[in-house]
């Protein structure tokens, strides 16, 4: 059994520390990735608190992430799409549909749909699923199943959203959740499949959300 409470508060101990230390950072550089540090710890607590049935907890911490990802943004290299990622991701699983909102206009005004990266791209699609623009979405999520080096099933699983295509959704998100299943590795050493979460969020929205059991899903 996990102990869902002492992930909440190691994570939360990660963030207060960094809170503490960040305010005294001068360097640009340093203090980004100082933030995107807490904003990571945030994500973390969030979903172990979701998972530890304390909702309340859940949101406030996901709400904080969202917030240091954005402010990570500003001085962070080009191109680093994982802080948009966060925060709209943020929002989705803090039932945050105005903040998924904002969030997805910024990351489109950032340029997100013309990244040369699929990370980028990934990012613009989320956004466009966000705000209802499928059409949109579809073009992108298409490319993204063949791009090389980004996973094919979660761009299976975004076309296929975009598309309305429950069958081929239900495959696509049986793969990706398979993939968290076989890894070893989760943000923060939390282990929940928060893609699926965000994806089956997205699904659900247009009645296509898949009936999924696993340990990785326990809220």
């Amino acid at each position: 059994m996990t102990d869902w409470s002492g992930l909440v508060e190691r994570a939360a101990e990660r963030y207060r520390d960094g809170e503490e230390r960040v305010g005294g950072i001068g360097d640009p550089d340093a203090r980004q990735r100082q933030l995107t540090r807490m904003a990571n710890a945030a994500y973390g607590a969030g979903l172990a608190a979701y998972a530890a049935r304390d909702p309340s907890v859940a949101m406030a911490w996901l709400g904080r992430a969202a917030e240091r990802y954005r402010e990570s943004w500003d001085d962070a290299p080009a191109g680093s799409w994982g802080r948009p990622i966060g925060a709209i991701k943020a929002r989705i699983l803090g039932s945050d549909a105005p903040g998924a909102a904002r969030e997805s206009e910024w990351a489109l005004a950032e340029g997100a749909a013309e990244a040369e990266s699929p990370i980028g791209r990934y990012v613009a699609t989320l956004a466009l699923l966000v705000l209802g623009r499928d059409e949109e979405a579809r073009v992108l999520a298409d490319a993204l199943r063949t791009a090389d080096g980004f996973p094919h099933d979660v761009g299976d699983a975004l076309a296929t959203i975009a598309a309305g295509d429950r069958v081929g959704y239900v495959e696509a998100i049986e793969s990706v959740l398979e993939s968290f299943e076989t890894r070893d590795e989760y943000l923060e050493d939390v282990p929940i499949a928060d893609t699926v979460m965000v994806l089956q969020t997205l699904a659900a929205v247009r009645d296509l959300e898949a009936d999924l059991r696993s340990p990785l899903l326990p809220f």
